[in-house]
């Protein structure tokens, strides 16, 4: 099956099912020398796992990364990088009763429609468990723009349902606002607003209680991104970005900057003005959230998007057979009643490889000895 590969000069390829083994990903492109551990990998896919909180599914999945090649002594070698994620806690059985049905809001009938045949055990191929390679690619992502450049990528929740978060500076957002209350005790729902929080979390257990679940909006920014990372066509840097967290399961849109609230303005409010600030050109505002022309402006970069809700669900639900017969459906399996809290981590890592595949593309093209690089440096 095509497809299985993202990026040019960082590109990964990910194999494997929800109920399946387990899930590998093969990263090319990452330079050596860069530190990375079974222990790194973890602190990300810890973030991702199931069963971390009643906000999330129950099945119970160690997600402890085995390094199988291209990494010797702690350091990456440079040669192609493989992660394997073991499934341990896989119960195919759940799924037995609805192999010739249609789960409403799954890729049931598209698989069907596009191969002949699926695996109807949580979804295979389509599970948001194959998202467990991706996170771990994005670790190492990760390393190398914060090593290249001083990049980082901080991905937070910032709506459930009509829950909407006040969230005024994006770019000053940290990872611990993100994973911890001021007490010290686990963010589970991920909001760096700590009053939407609550009030996210109780949405999240009535809809569960009800045999629910419910959607919303994560945001993601990414700071100390140099200027110059994209191309002006095809190759767009905002193009990318949007390629990579539509390929992620359960996420219905995307936009960057003003987004949507661009259809409102004229483009004397729209526009942000250049300004020269410490002898670097900058912009007062940031309604291009980071982007001009599909080429990073070297503010931070601001994304949303929109995740829908969970469609397993344990209520019965209408729908069809396999030869078009009627019927109805409730899911067994473990889900979510909310994806956005462990959403997170899976945004951060696309959008982490995106950058680092630009950067080295980036690289590939200048002269050498060009400094005007640091000239544009990060603003």
């Amino acid at each position: 099956m095509p497809g299985n590969s993202f990026g040019q000069f960082f590109r990964i390829t990910t194999a494997g099912e929800s109920h399946g083994p387990g899930n590998v990903v093969i990263i090319d492109g990452v330079p050596p020398g860069i530190p990375i551990s079974v222990e790194d990998l973890m602190v990300d896919l810890a973030r991702r796992r199931p069963g971390q909180s009643r906000l999330t599914t129950q099945r119970q999945e160690a997600d402890e990364p085995e390094i199988l090649a291209g990494v010797f002594e702690g350091r990456t070698t440079g040669t192609s990088i493989a992660i394997l994620v073991r499934n341990t806690d896989q119960r195919s059985k759940d799924y037995s009763d609805i192999r010739d049905k249609y789960r409403p809001g799954h890729a049931d009938y598209t698989y069907d429609a596009r191969f002949g045949f699926r695996d109807y055990r949580g979804g295979g191929r389509s599970s948001a468990r194959e998202t467990t390679a991706r996170v771990a690619a994005g670790v190492i992502a990760k390393k190398l723009i914060k090593r290249e450049f001083g990049g980082h990528v901080v991905g937070y929740v910032c709506q459930v349902g009509h829950v909407t978060a006040n969230i005024a500076a994006p770019q000053d957002v940290t990872v611990d606002q993100v994973e911890q209350l001021p007490d010290g005790s686990p963010n589970i729902v991920r909001c760096p607003d700590y009053a939407a929080a609550a009030k996210m979390i109780e949405l999240i257990d009535e809809v569960r209680l009800d045999t629910d679940s419910i959607g919303g909006v994560s945001e993601i920014v990414a700071t100390g991104i140099p200027a110059g990372l994209g191309e002006p066509v095809f190759d767009k840097l905002k193009a990318d970005l949007a390629k990579a967290l539509f390929s992620l399961p359960a996420v219905l849109g995307v936009e960057y900057g003003i987004g949507f609230g661009c259809a409102e303005l004229r483009g004397s409010q729209n526009n942000d003005a250049f300004e020269s600030s410490a002898g670097r050109i900058t912009t007062a505002t940031n309604r291009h959230g980071g982007m001009l022309g599909g080429i990073s402006s070297g503010l931070p970069i601001v994304l949303r998007a929109a995740i829908k809700p969970t469609s397993s669900l344990a209520r019965e639900q209408p729908t069809v057979t396999r030869d078009g017969v009627a019927t109805t459906i409730s899911t067994k399996g473990r889900h979510d009643p909310c994806l956005l809290p462990r959403f997170v981590p899976m945004g951060e890592a696309m959008v982490a490889i995106v950058l680092a595949d630009h950067w080295l593309r980036w690289k590939a093209i200048r002269k050498t000895g060009d400094d005007s690089f640091n000239d544009l440096s990060v603003r």
